[in-house]
Formats: C-alpha cells, structure tokens, sequence
C-alpha cells in the first residue's frame, strides 16, 4: 500500500467520525435555535386567524351604532322591528333591486331552461360597468337568474327584463306592480339591474321586500349559493357570491343580496337565523366596503347580548296585549 492510500485510510477511520458528529451536533444547534422562531411563527399565525373579538357601542336608546346610514334590524316572524336608524328615509338602493327582479321572473312561470342571449342592449351605458358575460353569451334563464342573485350580474339582469313578456317596460311596470301589492310604498322601481339611482326604497320597504323574497325557494337558494361554474364561450368560468357571510360557518343565511353604485353606498340585505329566530337585515349606505358585513356582525353580537332583554320585553308585551 502505498503513502496515499495509507493517509486516506488514516483520515477516514479518525477524522471521519469527527466530521459526521460534529455535523450532527451543528444540527441540533441549529435545530435548537430555530425551534424558539418557529414557535413565535407559529403564535403570530395562530393570533392572525384567530377572529376579532366584536364589539358594538350603543346609543341613549340602545340601538346599537352602526356604519351604515341606515338599517333596519326585524324579526321576520312577525315583523316586529328591533333596531332602526332613519327607516323610513328612501334611499337609492342598487343590486337589492335584483330581489325584485328574481321575483317577477318567477311570477311569469316562464321556462327556467329556454336560452337567452346577452346582447347590446344589455351593455350598461349608465354606469359603465363591466361584465364577465360577453355579447352573444347563451345561458338559460336559470342561470341568468342565479348569476343576477348570487354574483349581481347586470347583463344577466337586464336580459331577463328584456325576455320577459312586453319586454323591458312590461317587466319594470310589473315590478311596481308588486311593489304595492306588498306595501312597498315608498319604493320605485326605473330597470331591473339597479344601476339606474331612480330605483329607490326605504328600509322598513326592504324589510317587506326580504320577507317576501324569501318565501321563493329558488331565491333563498341562488341567493345564498357559494358559487357556480358557467360555461362562457365554451369555457368553464366560476362565479361566487357577493356576500361572504354565506360562506361562513358561523353564519345561517336563508337569504342574501349586496348592492352597490355611488349613489347608493354599500348595501347588504339579509335573512338570516339568530338562535331559533328568523331576522332580517337591511344596511344601507356603508361607505367601506367591509363595513356592511362588519356591521351584520355587530348587529348579531348586539341580538345575541345586550338586545336580548329588549327582544324578550316586546315578546311579553305582545303576549299581554
């Protein structure tokens, strides 16, 4: 054996084993040390997706204060209103005008699975606004209906206006129609989309508009729907819902609908199961564009506590009378 081959036997019998222990022992110092920031990783994340305690402040009457404009807070079982702030004031109203919309669709009991075409005139030239549905687009009327519920689309708003017998005048005239015949007497109806700042209603009007739209089994279902899969152009493209609060767990919406134009604000309009209790929701004009769903959550932590003794008196009081 010659001295080469005898000095790299010699290095691998003695330094060799050196090398690979203080290997190990460098690992577990690295090891050691990064455990303590993993661990604060770990806390930091655990702290940003743990839920935001929520907090309501109330007035002199103890409503609760809101960052809506207005609202109106009910009990859909018997109409029995528990909080408002200017209800009675008309405002513009936006995409809430699409419940209106969905149920006159309905009255007219026409085919949900004949094929309607976006056209032209479905272009919003008021507002500007875009739209997924491109000219020459094919859905049927269901799914028109479910895009205009679930992701207020306006196209597909104003294509079942125009498809509907009369067309689009017959269809506004019948929507003030049914506007009276459910006591909405301060509401007015100009398109079906609610682009148009002439759509207008009062909170306590919307109040009668969710109670009503809500005995429509469809409305209730593409309303609170997470979201859909179209076929576009030949191309499968995904909606979602406008309202996120359909998607939480913690939430049990039975009815759903957000609006927005400027003239409007933010809206939200809602029905949703607080304990055993069907309410209604309706918050309009919040200028951020988290403050309408801040603003249900605020509306429920409020039901859940410091509104409960009040809920229970109107309860006895109705009872005595």
């Amino acid at each position: 054996m010659n001295i080469r081959k005898i000095a790299f036997v010699v290095f691998v019998l003695v330094v060799g084993p050196a090398v690979a222990q203080d290997a190990r022992a460098g690992s577990k110092n690295t090891a050691a040390k990064s455990a303590p920031a993993t661990k604060v990783a770990q806390q930091r994340t655990a702290a940003q997706a743990a839920p935001r305690p929520v907090t309501v402040e109330l007035d002199r009457a103890g409503n609760p204060i809101l960052g809506s404009a207005a609202f109106v807070v009910a009990r859909q079982s018997d109409g029995e209103v528990l909080a408002e702030k200017k209800g009675n004031t008309v405002v513009a109203i936006a995409s809430i005008t699409k419940l209106m919309t969905a149920m006159v669709v309905l009255d007219a009991r026409q085919s949900l699975s004949e094929m309607l075409t976006i056209t032209a005139a479905d272009i919003d030239q008021l507002k500007g606004t875009g739209s997924r549905l491109a000219v020459g687009t094919r859905l049927s009327r269901e799914e028109m209906l479910n895009l205009a519920l679930m992701s207020s689309e306006n196209r597909a708003a104003s294509a079942l206006a125009r498809h509907y017998p009369g067309g689009e005048r017959a269809f506004i005239e019948a929507m003030n129609v049914k506007a009276r015949m459910i006591g909405m007497w301060d509401t007015r109806f100009a398109d079906s989309t609610g682009l148009d700042p002439r759509n207008v209603s009062s909170p306590h009007d919307l109040v009668r508009l969710v109670s009503a739209a809500s005995s429509y089994p469809l409305i209730r279902e593409f309303s609170t729907t997470h979201e859909r899969h179209v076929s576009v152009g030949g191309r499968p493209m995904r909606f979602g819902n406008t309202n996120g609060l359909v998607r939480d767990p913690d939430w049990q919406v039975g009815l759903s609908k957000t609006g927005f134009i400027r003239e409007a604000g933010r809206c939200l309009v809602m029905q949703a199961w607080v304990g055993d209790e069907p309410v209604i929701f309706v918050l309009m004009d919040s200028q951020g564009s988290y403050t309408r769903i801040a603003d249900a959550k605020r509306v429920r932590h409020w039901l859940e506590t410091a509104g409960a003794p009040r809920i229970a008196a109107l309860a006895a009081a109705r009872r005595g009378s």
